[in-house]
């Protein structure tokens, strides 16, 4: 989704694009006060719309600006909209083939994504599998579809526990900051929102990320099967296998799929 406040029919809402825009002001305020920025962070927007997020985060913050926008009518309007900003910088790229490596490093820059529906799964598997941990960014707060949020931050003996819960919780404490309602945005999405706060952490920083999709592509496949059969190639690598190889891949903890990755060769 892409925040907007106003409803300019030469700018309406891609379906295409899965854009919605924010139509609620105090929504906005909300969030910008409920978001942690450091002063000194480059800070990166995906899919800024028309910039009424934007016009809120340079009110407040004299960062350097990097907005990241496909849409090649919105890129325009941005570029003429922040032709006086010297801090504000504009591109008209897919936030997925972007190449962030090129100008940011070193955990400077912080990501703010109020991220299409369709995409957004995508986009956070993107930056969560750089080779070179910790990345680029020391933290990011990214909009997801609610029920995606929720599966995000499970817990495992849960059905909404799986790969991507697994995946991220691997690279980043993740906190729940703000539900977003439907009604919020133009056109009303059939869904709410949910914003979440990614902090990497270092604890698995030497694990291959390859290594842990491998073995959780292989966990899930059948999730309702015990592990003795989805995971029999890897016994000899399980600690305590005669115990959990009776359990399913959702009953397993994330030290579990990460210490099995890390013995991988």
């Amino acid at each position: 989704m892409k925040q907007q406040l106003s409803t300019n029919k030469t700018l309406s809402p891609k379906k295409s694009l899965g854009q919605n825009f924010i139509k609620d002001n105090k929504f906005l305020e909300k969030l910008v006060s409920k978001l942690e920025l450091t002063k000194n962070k480059k800070l990166i927007e995906i899919g800024p719309g028309k910039g009424a997020l934007t016009d809120k985060l340079v009110q407040k913050y004299d960062n350097d600006f990097f907005l990241i926008e496909k849409d090649r009518k919105l890129s325009e309007l941005l570029i003429k909209k922040y032709s006086e900003n010297r801090n504000i910088k504009i591109f008209n790229e897919d936030a997925l083939d972007f190449r962030y490596d090129q100008f940011f490093k070193n955990q400077e820059a912080i990501i703010i994504g109020n991220l299409p529906f369709n995409i957004s799964s995508q986009l956070l598997i993107n930056w969560l599998s750089y080779k070179n941990w910790p990345s680029f960014y020391s933290k990011m707060y990214l909009m997801f579809q609610y029920e995606l949020g929720e599966r995000i931050i499970s817990s495992k003996n849960s059905k909404k526990y799986g790969k991507l819960s697994i995946l991220v919780q691997s690279r980043f404490q993740v906190n729940k900051i703000l539900k977003a309602p439907s009604k919020i945005f133009f056109p009303e999405p059939k869904v709410d929102g949910l914003i979440l706060e990614f902090i990497p952490i270092i604890k698995y920083k030497n694990l291959k990320i390859e290594n842990l999709k491998k073995v959780l592509e292989e966990a899930f496949k059948h999730r309702r099967k015990k592990i003795k059969k989805s995971l029999s190639p890897y016994s000899h690598l399980i600690t305590d296998w005669s115990i959990k190889s009776e359990l399913r891949a959702e009953n397993l903890d994330i030290d579990d799929y990460c210490d099995l990755a890390r013995k991988i060769s």
